[in-house]
């Protein structure tokens, strides 16, 4: 497969917005005393599944064949991207089997399921439950929807960037947060053709940092299981297609630690009051941490996603 181009998320565009709407880019006054820069959040947790992954969902799934769309479709996913196909399959009536990790999120399992997604849970985390989800996908003939190796994926993904532009066309620096990179890939295509000048930073969590390792290396390098409470971005083995294109359109990663996810978590809901699960407070985070670097610049941070586990919200209002 070819890696999708600017002109494929101005293609997915009308597509997605068919079925969704534009979602809120915020300048948060108290953030951006706070930070020393004027900081805006991209509030991707206010779509109908909390998650930006909903925009690739649904162009992927409106794009398959008829045949691919009777048989079905089969995914691995720690909850975003499995809500995100089972939101689009049920849009489009196409039958959704997702592959999630033994104890999984059990707010976005449920989440799964009420979108009509039937589940199989199998292995310790996300890469175990990949490689029996892709056993099945070959027995059973069904479409298998790679959660980052997918250009009408990224293409959809995209859209989110293209909606930046057009309200703040001149941003000096995006912080994206890193899973396997579908959003990250896809904000940088658009800011490549919109504004060359601007940044394009990616977050992830120190517990888990294989795309960093991996995007420094310019070469794949796999770690151990990740030990993140923010599974969203808790991947051990980088996808071949994401890391290829952030090696071109990426200008830096940077890693933060739980602790600083858990205390970005907190000020976004002091703040702002909106709830978001640990990557999407990453770019937050990375923020705080990078206070002198951006001072005087006009940042934007992708709140990538509001479903935390509520398991975890305890020990966050209770630090210490």
């Amino acid at each position: 497969m070819k890696p999708p181009t600017y002109a494929d998320v101005l293609a997915a565009e009308p597509i997605v917005h068919r079925y969704l709407k534009p979602t809120p880019l915020y300048e948060w006054a108290a953030l951006s005393q706070t930070l020393g820069c004027r900081f805006f959040l991209k509030h991707e947790n206010h779509t109908p599944t909390t998650a930006f992954k909903v925009r690739g969902g649904i162009y992927l799934i409106s794009r398959l064949h008829q045949e691919e769309k009777r048989r079905g479709i089969i995914a691995c996913t720690t909850g975003n991207h499995g809500q995100s196909l089972a939101y689009a399959c049920r849009l489009f009536g196409v039958p959704c089997r997702l592959v999630v990790p033994a104890r999984s999120n059990p707010d976005k399992v449920a989440a799964m399921r009420a979108l009509g997604a039937e589940l199989i849970e199998h292995g310790r985390d996300y890469d175990e439950a990949r490689e029996h989800c892709e056993t099945i996908r070959q027995r059973e003939e069904l479409r298998y929807v790679h959660s980052a190796n997918e250009p009408d994926l990224i293409a959809g993904v995209g859209t989110y960037a293209l909606e930046i532009f057009d309200e703040l066309p001149d941003p000096d620096v995006i912080l994206v947060p890193v899973g396997l990179g579908s959003g990250i890939c896809g904000t940088g295509l658009v800011a490549a053709e919109r504004r060359s000048q601007t940044r394009v930073i990616g977050v992830q969590s120190e517990l888990a940092p294989a795309v960093t390792l991996s995007w420094r290396a310019g070469r794949p390098v796999e770690t151990d299981t990740p030990r993140t409470f923010a599974e969203g971005m808790a991947t051990r083995v980088p996808a071949d297609m994401t890391l290829a294109m952030m090696r071109r359109l990426v200008h830096d990663m940077v890693t933060v630690n739980d602790d600083a996810l858990r205390e970005a978590i907190r000020l976004l809901l002091r703040v702002t009051h909106n709830l978001a699960e640990g990557a999407g407070a990453a770019p937050l985070a990375a923020a705080l941490q990078m206070r002198s670097q951006l001072a005087g610049k006009k940042v934007v941070g992708v709140l990538s996603g509001g479903n935390l586990d509520l398991r975890e919200l305890a020990n966050i209002l209770t630090p210490g």
